[in-house]
């Protein structure tokens, strides 16, 4: 008596984007030529209502400004709902900022639109493995960040101020120290963070520190 192998189960996979085009060229290529099982939705309530229906996906993807998401919240509340699996996003170009707070918050890769359909039956595979998606280009972007961060983009004035920052220095000690006007030591702090991406001067200094800056 002979074993007959069983086909391989579809992996069930959810992708939610407002732009009709995008999710119908998307949803019929991985149905047709990637055989997975392809559940739709337009914004991220009827998301949500889809996995409170039929319980968690393989593999979600949401687009990141569709209606629902405000950003990164809507990210967390499927990444809650979703039992644990992968959900990735879908973007046009995130900036390095953005790309850390989605992996940051649970985003199990990031998929650009300008992603051939090939490549994205190729991303949810890899994510349904376990592994973090990042296409080629955000990688590179994150590099060159870093590079131009190394070769010393800040003046010696904004380091010698990130040092300050590093030891928790507020603006007006720094001001003593380094004889200079407050608002000018405001400048330089608004300019390094500028200059490293960063949204405030905690974060700031954070950044400089995985860079080796401090």
């Amino acid at each position: 008596m002979s074993d007959t192998a069983q086909p391989a189960a579809k992996l069930r996979v959810l992708l939610a984007d407002d732009h009709r085009m995008i999710l119908d060229m998307f949803s019929m290529f991985l149905a047709s030529s990637a055989s997975m099982q392809v559940s739709t939705a337009n914004d991220l309530d009827e998301a949500v209502e889809l996995v409170e229906e039929n319980g968690a996906y393989d593999v979600v993807l949401l687009d990141l400004n569709m209606p629902g998401m405000n950003g990164v919240s809507g990210l967390r509340r499927m990444v809650r709902l979703n039992e644990g699996k992968p959900v990735g996003i879908i973007t046009g170009n995130p900036t390095a900022r953005m790309t850390d707070e989605l992996l940051g918050s649970g985003a199990a890769g990031i998929v650009l639109k300008t992603t051939p359909v090939r490549s994205l039956a190729n991303a949810i595979r890899f994510m349904h493995a376990g592994e973090r998606y990042l296409p080629m280009e955000l990688m590179r972007t994150g590099a060159d960040q870093q590079r131009m961060a190394k070769k010393g983009e800040l003046s010696d004035k904004e380091m010698k101020v990130l040092e300050y920052l590093a030891e928790g220095r507020p603006n007006k000690s720094i001001a003593v120290e380094m004889q200079l006007a407050e608002p000018t030591v405001k400048m330089h702090v608004t300019a390094i963070c500028r200059k490293l991406g960063a949204q405030n001067r905690t974060q700031a200094v954070v950044l400089a520190r995985d860079l080796g800056l401090v």
